[in-house]
């Protein structure tokens, strides 16, 4: 892989790892609304400034699978794995309190 081309793939890497840790932190920042507050607007309001987060980390890791596609060849190396990691981990964190704040506004 030629040196550009592994700089970019790193710098898609961070943004991915960069966005998905700021959106998991204010997905669990929204349940900690609903848990303490009980106020469902102010708790959805925050898990959706989250997925405004993952969906940024959405968009680099769709720039590395069109990369990919056009058949460049990108090392994968544990950053890159680390990064797609933390993008599934936060995006199903980000499912699962949806879930529980709309469960805990039933109540």
């Amino acid at each position: 892989m030629n040196e550009n081309l592994n700089t970019l793939t790193q710098e898609l890497a961070m943004n991915i790892i960069a966005n998905s840790g700021e959106a998991k932190g204010l997905a669990f920042s929204a349940l900690g609304i609903m848990r303490k507050e009980k106020n469902v607007q102010k708790a959805l309001d925050k898990l959706k400034e989250a997925n405004q987060y993952i969906h940024k980390a959405h968009l680099s890791q769709t720039e590395l699978l069109t990369m990919n596609a056009n058949g460049q060849n990108i090392d994968l190396d544990v950053l890159l794995i680390h990064s797609q990691d933390h993008l599934m981990t936060t995006m199903m964190a980000a499912e699962l309190i949806e879930e529980l704040i709309l469960l805990l506004s039933e109540k």
